[in-house]
């Protein structure tokens, strides 16, 4: 049988990242938190928590956390049909969901379809930030409950909705484009000219890079994650960046940036990838992404 007073205590550990903050949210004491928790670890035998500042989950604490946070679904839908079963002396404690998105998508059109939901619902939120490519790892491993990604193959247990294409450019200053590329945008002066890359798993650029000169090439770059910096330092004349269409539109077209190969976008398509045992009670959630994703891809 399932000891849910130390399955919570995991939790409240890992939302907020020590046992003193769980266990004011607990209303018990930190003594009490460490207790359930080595217990529970003891009778599992395994770690489910990474002692540290903060404190995080191990794979099998993740697991366990996805565990809570459906029981706390299936117990505020129970309550709201049944209000007597709740006790006026436990603390109330709001679930908190795990979604997992690319930092272009949140830089662009997610926020809204987040804040949407959250004005009509009773849960709170916590996004992680990963590339594209990599988030769907995040669902198969337990970390979260729902995520953005470019994996368009379904993730086992999980249901999928496809969401549109975010179009990337590869823009540059005017200034940046005339000192790096006087005899146009070639092979050899892509070699030396200063790109900008988001972090080690970024493959934006090299993928355009490939798409448009049918090869891969060697390129100097800056690092910068942050979408919105992104383009500052491409308006900067600092390098050239692979930028969403949505940031970059009205410097375009008043000529602050311009293309580097004119009519070559990089479009990457986008799914939206729910746990099922979530999917049905989170239909409000899947409904704004969906929609906001239509409507700004």
């Amino acid at each position: 049988m399932l000891d849910y007073s130390a399955l919570r205590a995991v939790a409240a550990i890992v939302q907020t990242g020590s046992f003193e903050r769980a266990a004011a949210i607990l209303a018990v004491t930190p003594s009490a938190v460490s207790q359930r928790v080595k217990q529970l670890e003891e009778r599992l035998g395994v770690v489910l928590i990474v002692r540290g500042t903060p404190c995080t989950a191990t794979e099998k604490g993740e697991w366990l956390c996805r565990h809570m946070e459906n029981v706390g679904m299936l117990e505020a839908e129970l309550f709201g049909q049944l209000p007597a079963l709740i006790d006026p002396d436990e603390p109330r404690q709001r679930v908190t969901l795990q979604i997992a998105t690319n930092a272009d998508s949140l830089g662009t059109w997610f926020v809204e379809a987040m804040s949407n939901f959250a004005k009509s619902s009773s849960y709170l939120l916590n996004v992680a930030v990963d590339d594209q490519d990599h988030t769907a790892e995040w669902l198969q491993r337990g970390r979260v409950i729902a995520a953005v990604t470019s994996l368009e193959k379904p993730i086992r247990g999980c249901r999928r909705f496809a969401l549109g294409v975010l179009r990337y450019h590869a823009t540059a200053a005017p200034e940046f484009v005339a000192r790096h590329f006087p005899q146009g945008v070639t092979p050899e002066a892509i070699r030396n000219a200063p790109a900008l890359t988001f972090n080690q798993k970024d493959r934006l650029q090299s993928d355009w890079i490939r798409r448009t000169f049918g090869r891969d090439l060697d390129y100097p770059t800056h690092w910068l994650p942050s979408p919105q910096t992104f383009v500052e330092a491409s308006l900067s004349g600092m390098c050239w960046g692979m930028n969403p269409i949505q940031l970059t539109r009205e410097h375009l077209a008043s000529g602050r940036l311009v293309e580097l190969v004119p009519d070559t976008p990089l479009d990457v398509p986008l799914y939206w990838q729910i746990n099922r045992l979530a999917a049905d009670r989170l239909a409000d959630l899947t409904r704004e992404v969906v929609t906001v994703a239509k409507r700004r891809l």
